[in-house]
């Protein structure tokens, strides 16, 4: 990691994510990878994800969503979810909830 930039992490559950989809997995990466360029380039979210982030991109198939915490302290994006945009942020919602009770963000 080069000082300008940032260490990007995957939850177990994010990994999981990537390996689900199958042939677009690289390029899900590179996608998601870009943030240890530019951390704050995702939407900061409000109400029940205030705190982390939204990274949207475009694949074959439709849009893509990649939640993720900037801990800027640390110069940490942890990535707790990747997926199309459909039922992304219900999910989303569940897996922050779960991070933040475990203490992680």
């Amino acid at each position: 990691m080069t000082s300008g930039e940032w260490d990007v992490q995957f939850t177990r559950p994010a990994q999981k994510d990537l390996a689900a989809l199958k042939n677009l997995e690289a390029q899900a990466f590179r996608e998601v990878m870009k943030l240890a360029g530019d951390p704050y380039r995702g939407e900061a979210k409000r109400g029940s994800l205030k705190g982390a982030r939204a990274l949207g991109f475009t694949m074959p198939g439709g849009a893509y969503r990649a939640a993720y915490v900037a801990n800027k302290h640390e110069r940490v994006c942890l990535v707790f979810i990747v997926g199309p945009h459909e039922n992304f942020y219900k999910e989303a919602e569940r897996r922050y909830k779960a991070l933040r009770k475990q203490g992680r963000v």
